[in-house]
């Protein structure tokens, strides 16, 4: 174990401090009076989310308390502009602002009854308190996010208001001032609804497991864990920061985090071993960025996907699956072919520690994942639950901890001195989970406006006719149109915020569209169509932040760092148009033709060989993708090698396509015809491979 590389906790501090400046927070002195109260806020903020599992209460008082914590951390912890001055110190008005934006935030909870009874004939107080609140919410957005998503939920409030002097095209009837405070603030349709409400009761919990399992130390035994393996391979330690940034995703929701952490370690192994800063950035993010699709956090959206589809959250989770593993093991394969056009072995192996050292080290992190996904997927328990009890588990194993491993280390270490530190370790790892949840519950709220924006206005219906008219009535044109809309909204959103606003927008309008082309595809075909676009724009020039947060690390430019980035993740862009047409690599064979849109209509496929079949089947064709995109195999593809290698593509991903198109027996000739002609473009490669030896 000596030779792993470890992180000690001056290190450790100096990532959080980077990951800190790339996300505009303060950098505060841990003695300062604003250093502590920001941490005791964030405290309390833990300890009240795991209260109310406990002893529940209204879910519109908890939305609120929760948007009233939130506001108030995003005042203290993000400055109003980044100067030296306010990047480590909190200015006396933001005390002011952040007290005002907690108490907006708790208005809906001081006056609740008062509130249920005058709905509607809203008194002025209630409607200037409205107005308050939104303001101070939309100026935390700018903070903690960016001006991306105030300026979105800006532009709809406009809209809302002044829909009676738009163009024809996208006109309505306008609403009154009161009308859209109502909405927005005073009732559960719009700040204080469903996304606000999944941030509130699933996701925190989710967020503060992770934060809690990476400040026991399981994000340093991911990466270990990783290089162990993976090191001594061509290209090892690129293979292993797409590893690790897999494993870390499951514990972290932001790509931003997951490419500071691995990439302090894996950015300069690659660039040791041969690879050019901008690729070795860019293959880290990449699989930072990927991190989001992993199950069962999702960067925080699969919550909300299985709120808005009213269906169970695990079986989000089995939708998400093939696909988000697929789009890994490409990875790993690009990885590969860069390694090999670049000439690049591995590691030493006597220099690496031994694979089941490090593995046994760390089994006591795997236990509360194994026992959360025990509970979610087996026993179905409610994800809150879910997330409570592996919280539980996991704070019984970090007070357990130090004293085992002072025991081992025989380091003298008393008892008083390992109690010290398991505490510690569980206040940081909730203060940590509290900070971190601070964008994404802002995020909600803001989305919120978004949401109740279109229930108001109808604004999807208009949408549908305007994407439909561009379209030209082509289902590919409408899924294009919507892709590209969503990496452009994502330009700037973090991605939960981003799903919700496509997800209120254009999903809706991706399935009536589809359905009205004759194409019946389940429901969450569509929501996870936008939330990969999403995820997709993280790294997508010239706002990508986990591409700047790469750069930063590799010295090397951001623009090319993400482009590069966006090119390895091409083959995650082409996975949602085949999933769309073929439902099976999201284990769903068919809806119901009554209602397509309804989870309980949905056949879900059970059969492990099948199961098995389809995701061997999605492997090679994502491989076929990435040759061809990389346009390498064993050596340089030709033209004939590329459109080949595009068709297997296509025969293997979406058999059932092909099989309506050539009216071939069943989808599994399409298998049989693309895995023939995968094997003798191999075979072809590894011909020109041999004479390509003999010639050097």
């Amino acid at each position: 174990m000596d030779n792993v590389v470890k992180i000690d906790e001056e290190k450790h501090q100096s990532e959080n401090e980077q990951a800190d400046v790339l996300e505009g927070k303060r950098i505060l002195d841990p003695k300062s009076f604003g250093f502590r109260m920001i941490a005791f806020i964030a405290f309390c903020w833990s300890f009240f989310q795991l209260f109310v599992v406990l002893l529940p209460i209204n879910d519109v008082f908890i939305r609120s308390i929760h948007l009233s914590f939130a506001i108030a951390l995003a005042f203290f912890m993000y400055p109003m502009f980044r100067t030296k001055k306010t990047m480590s110190s909190i200015p006396f008005w933001n005390y002011i602002l952040a007290a005002l934006g907690s108490l907006s935030a708790l208005y809906i909870f001081i006056f609740y009854n008062e509130l249920n009874a005058r709905s509607g004939a809203w008194l002025q107080l209630d409607v200037w308190a409205a107005i308050a609140g939104i303001i101070l919410l939309l100026m935390a957005s700018r903070r903690a996010l960016g001006p991306a998503l105030a300026i979105i939920a800006i532009i709809f409030l406009g809209y809302v208001k002044f829909g009676q002097v738009m163009p024809d095209l996208i006109a309505h009837k306008g609403a009154s001032i009161e009308k859209m405070m109502g909405q927005m603030f005073l009732t559960t349709e719009g700040i204080f609804g469903v996304p606000l409400g999944v941030s509130a009761s699933y996701v925190f919990l989710f967020v503060l497991f992770g934060a809690l399992l990476e400040r026991a130390g399981a994000g340093q035994y991911f990466i270990n864990l990783a290089y162990a393996a993976l090191g001594r391979f061509d290209g090892g330690p690129a293979k292993a920061s797409v590893a690790a940034s897999g494993m870390m995703g499951i514990i972290s929701g932001s790509s931003i985090a997951n490419t500071v952490t691995t990439g302090t370690f894996t950015i300069p192994l690659m660039k040791k071993l041969g690879f050019p800063g901008y690729k070795a950035a860019s293959v880290e993010v990449a699989a930072s960025t990927n991190g989001q699709l992993m199950p069962p956090i999702m960067g925080a959206a699969a919550f909300i996907i299985a709120e808005f589809l009213g269906m169970d959250y695990a079986g989000v989770i089995m939708a998400a699956a093939i696909p988000a593993f697929v789009s890994y093991i490409a990875l790993f394969y690009i990885v590969h072919l860069e390694a090999k056009k670049l000439g690049i072995k591995g590691e030493l192996k006597d220099r690496l520690p031994k694979v089941w050292d490090v593995f046994v080290s760390g089994l006591h992190f795997l236990l509360p994942v194994f026992y959360l996904m025990y509970t979610l997927v087996v026993l179905r328990m409610s994800p809150q639950r879910a997330a409570f009890n592996g919280i539980i588990v996991l704070i019984l194993i970090m007070l357990v901890q130090p004293f085992v491993k002072s025991l081992l280390a025989k380091n003298g270490i008393g008892f008083t001195q390992n109690a010290k530190t398991a505490i510690s370790d569980i206040i940081v790892g909730m203060i940590n989970g509290a900070k971190n949840m601070v964008p994404i519950a802002i995020a909600t709220g803001v989305a919120g406006i978004v949401v109740g924006s279109v229930t108001l206005t109808g604004i999807g219906l208009i949408l549908a006719d305007v994407i439909e008219t561009l379209s030209g009535g082509y289902i590919v044109a409408v899924l294009a149109l919507t892709a590209v809309v969503s990496l452009i909204l994502g330009m700037g959103l973090p991605t939960t915020a981003n799903y919700i606003v496509m997800a209120s927008l254009t999903a809706p309008v991706i399935l009536g569209l589809s359905g009205d082309l004759g194409y019946l595809v389940p429901a969450i075909a569509a929501h996870l169509f936008v939330f990969y676009f999403g995820i997709l724009a993280d790294d997508t020039p010239p706002v990508g932040m986990a591409a700047y947060a790469g750069a930063g690390i590799a010295r090397s430019d951001p623009i090319k760092t993400g482009l590069q980035g966006f090119a390895y993740d091409i083959r995650t862009a082409i996975l949602p148009f085949m999933f769309f047409f073929n439902s099976k690599l999201l284990l769903i064979d068919g809806v119901n033709p009554d209602d397509p849109r309804d989870p309980a209509g949905w056949v879900w496929i059970t059969n492990p060989l099948e199961i098995g079949l389809i995701f061997l089947m999605a492997v090679l064709g994502m491989l076929a993708f990435s040759s061809f995109t990389q346009r390498w195999v064993k050596v340089k593809t030709n033209i004939i090698e590329m459109l080949a290698l595009l068709a297997i593509t296509v025969l293997l991903m979406v058999p059932n396509v092909v099989a309506d198109l050539f009216k071939l027996p069943h989808e599994y000739v399409s298998y049989a015809i693309g895995v023939a002609l995968y094997a003798m473009v191999y075979l072809w490669q590894s011909q020109r491979y041999k004479k390509y030896k003999v010639i050097v």
